[in-house]
């Protein structure tokens, strides 16, 4: 293998071996707890734009299969990883991680201490870097990376939507007219597995458009970069709450939580992982979930932590809203109901994909809302 390096924008340097397409590449560098569900990660839309490290210290024990496929492709700009496996003859396995990795022109490098990187990440937050082969100078790969643009202000969503909208799911279920900013094919699938008809839209229609289809509901899907960027489609959400009942996941979240007029604010290294505690403020039950976010929402008073466990409330531009899910890791707002109009929000992934089931109820309790709007 040749020889690598990992460079962060503040200049330290984390040495390895390229493990797959060798040329430099540059992004926000974060990082992912799962110890699974390697293909389902770097396949997520919401990690366009992003590098990620693997704290698992063996990546690809189980190879790949199109079965693990979030997307149509690799959106994660790169990998770094402690101990890379190139294993295809587990059950299942279509090829094996790194030859598939090559095969999607993505770069990877291994033998990092990818210990003493997420450390480094914890203390001083998610920041751009690359990957380059060691015969790039590190004089070039700094250049590089300040050439990166930051997350903050960042609209990916157009580099992610569909160009025009797609069908899912048959039958006489119910109708759901989703924005698709990069929406997981899990989401998809947990929708159609419930009976639900799903149209996925790009992230340029309209409320206008979008009011034309007589959907029986709307959804806000996963997606990368800033929601705060996003004000076209903040403005298309505004025109459909209180239309019909409108239901938003991660970045769905943060954008109608933006749309009824809360604030969003970056997280120093976001939530990405399978492991993340989350109290159901309505059940006093606690999920275990998936997660993969690096912008949150304020609190009532502009607090970035919710200090109880009561399910404080806002007074939004439409009516009353109140705090239904909070992360027990760092106390952040995790998910909201609008009590005036049938809108609700999670900021995590209940289809998990990879991850526990712990939240799919909330697919349930969705589709529960659409009938008993009708």
């Amino acid at each position: 293998m040749t020889p690598g390096y990992v460079l962060l924008e503040d200049g330290t340097r984390f040495d390895g071996e390229l493990c797959a397409a060798e040329r430099p590449v540059t992004g926000e560098v974060v990082f992912n707890t799962a110890m699974s569900g390697y293909q389902e990660s770097v396949t997520d839309p919401s990690y366009a734009g992003q590098i990620i490290t693997f704290t698992q210290p063996h990546v690809g024990n189980y190879g790949v299969s199109a079965e693990a496929m979030e997307s149509d492709r690799v959106h994660a700009r790169a990998v770094i990883m402690r101990a890379a496996v190139n294993r295809e003859d587990a059950p299942g396995a279509e090829r094996g991680w790194l030859d598939w990795l090559t095969d999607c022109d993505v770069p990877a490098i291994t033998g990092v201490d990818t210990r003493a990187l997420v450390r480094h990440i914890r203390d001083r937050g998610a920041m751009r870097g690359g990957v380059f082969p060691a015969s790039v100078p590190d004089s070039e790969a700094r250049a590089l990376v300040e050439a990166e643009p930051p997350m903050d202000g960042r609209d990916l969503a157009r580099e992610v939507t569909p160009d025009a909208m797609t069908e899912h799911g048959s039958g006489d279920g119910p109708l759901v007219a989703a924005i698709d900013t990069g929406i997981k094919s899990s989401i998809v699938a947990n929708l159609v597995l419930r009976g639900a008809r799903v149209e996925l839209h790009p992230c340029s229609a309209t409320a206008e458009d979008l009011l034309a289809r007589d959907a029986d509901a709307y959804f806000l899907a996963n997606g990368p970069g800033d929601p705060a960027a996003l004000d076209h489609i903040v403005d298309t959400v505004r025109g459909l709450v209180g239309k019909r009942p409108v239901f938003g996941i991660c970045l769905g979240h943060q954008l109608l939580c933006r749309a009824v007029g809360l604030e969003t604010f970056k997280l120093p290294f976001g939530h990405r992982g399978a492991n993340h505690p989350v109290k159901d403020l309505t059940t006093g039950r606690i999920e275990i979930t998936s997660q993969n976010h690096g912008f949150a929402v304020l609190g009532p008073d502009g607090e970035r932590t919710i200090p109880g466990d009561e399910p404080v409330r806002w007074d939004t531009d439409f009516g009353a809203a109140q705090l239904t899910h909070l992360n027990l890791y760092d106390r952040t707002v995790e998910g909201l109901t609008l009590l005036d109009v049938e809108g609700s929000t999670v900021q995590y992934h209940p289809e998990a994909g990879p991850g526990p089931h712990d939240a799919l109820y909330l697919f349930d309790r969705f589709l529960d809302a659409i009938r008993a709007a009708a």
